[in-house]
């Protein structure tokens, strides 16, 4: 044991001179496959602990400097915003100004198309320091080794790496932040509304026109920068307060709903009639969340109840927290309702004798899983809260 501690001090101790010299070198990280919500792969790199401690110094130090500069609709992997500021800001937005029309805007494969020279031009516009320009280079081109093999790295920012999150936020900044809110101010003829989460945007829009407008300006401001717009995930649809009654009219269906942070969001009213943004967890995400649950219960097959039942409540808790917000009741009770059919399930084959009846399951669950509750306050609330003189989307 002590001759395995000793590697791992020496080079701890050599990170820090190495680093403000510019001698330390960005090492090949081993690639994993990691599943996407579509069922697709990434690919995502595991950088060493030397990269590591020393990414995590960097990320501190360009987070005092950047966070004076990125806009306040921007949202993903910045200190002290979740994604539920994000979706309180959307939800503000959307209820409390005129908008008419929203585009949802996912750029395509965005963490692998960064491009490495705009990037370091962004870096470099406000980091003099070329010490951690070199450092931020090594990193970006030192690949990644699948099996022995190592592949270079020609664009894209390092998947899994402590810094890449911050590295996708400086280029957006500069890519979509800062050229979005110019637009807004100087073309725009209604009211505009943004949040943007990572690569996943959406707008709100008073008018069609720019609407339009401003989804070909996106477009065209992405492709000079080697970005484009999913062409199936990226939709134009009528939404808000007046979408019911202008769809009635042409003779068309119901309004079309969005995908954000793991919520579906629908244009809906009240028992008053006025209109009210209606949240529900996305469906295809609990499908995929039960069916890891059902995979999980496969697996801890012979442990006993009560072992079953602790780590039950752990994963419902876990999942509560995060969609227990106003108006999604409903759907978190079906949640619990298909956990406690999946555990009734699993109890009855592990044992052609076991009897367990929905009585029982459900006694088994007022024991253990956590009962439904609403555990976000409203968006709006908690939006004017945070920021009682900061308009949404500002």
């Amino acid at each position: 044991m002590e001759g395995l501690r000793r590697k791992p001090e020496g080079q701890h101790s050599r990170s820090a001179p190495e680093a403000s010299s510019g001698q330390l070198q960005g090492s090949a990280r081993q690639a994993a496959l990691h599943p996407k919500a579509d069922g697709k792969q990434r690919p995502l790199g595991i950088a060493s602990l030397e990269d590591k401690i020393v990414q995590y110094a960097l990320v501190k130090i360009l987070n005092a400097v950047y966070e004076n500069d990125f806009m306040g609709f921007s949202y993903g992997f910045r200190p002290g915003r979740s994604q539920h500021n994000a979706l309180d800001a959307l939800a503000t937005g959307l209820v409390r100004t005129n908008v008419n029309w929203v585009l949802d805007a996912d750029i395509s494969q965005f963490f692998d198309k960064v491009s490495h020279e705009w990037l370091i031009r962004f870096i470099e516009h406000r980091i003099g320091d070329q010490r951690v320009i070199r450092l931020i280079r090594k990193w970006l081109t030192a690949g990644t080794s699948e099996e022995g093999e190592w592949r270079a790295s020609e664009e894209g920012t390092p998947q899994g790496a402590v810094i890449s999150p911050l590295l996708a936020n400086i280029y957006l900044h500069y890519v979509f932040d800062l050229w979005a809110h110019q637009w807004r101010r100087r073309h725009a003829t209604g009211n505009v509304v943004m949040v943007r989460y990572a690569d996943d945007i959406v707008i709100g829009f008073d008018k069609r026109i720019d609407a339009q407008r401003f989804r070909i300006a996106m477009q065209r401001r992405l492709k000079e920068f080697g970005l484009t717009v999913h062409p199936k995930k990226t939709r134009l649809m009528e939404f808000g307060r007046f979408a019911a009654e202008n769809r009635a009219s042409r003779g068309k269906g119901k309004p079309e709903t969005f995908n954000f942070l793991g919520f579906t969001h629908i244009s809906g009213k009240d028992r008053s009639g006025r209109f009210m943004l209606i949240r529900k967890t996305r469906r295809d995400r609990m499908t995929a969340t039960l069916k890891a649950i059902k995979d999980g219960l496969r697996k801890r097959w012979h442990y006993s109840i009560p072992e079953q039942g602790k780590w039950l409540r752990r994963v419902v808790q876990g999942y509560l927290n995060y969609h227990s917000v106003p108006g999604n009741y409903p759907m978190m009770r079906k949640f619990r309702i298909y956990v406690t059919d999946l555990w009734r399930r699993a109890l009855r084959r592990r044992s052609q004798q076991d009897d367990t009846t929905w009585t029982k399951a459900n006694r088994l669950a007022a024991v253990w899983l956590p009962k439904v509750r609403v555990l976000h306050p409203w968006p709006v609330e908690r939006f004017t809260a945070r920021h009682p003189r900061q308009e949404p989307g500002a």
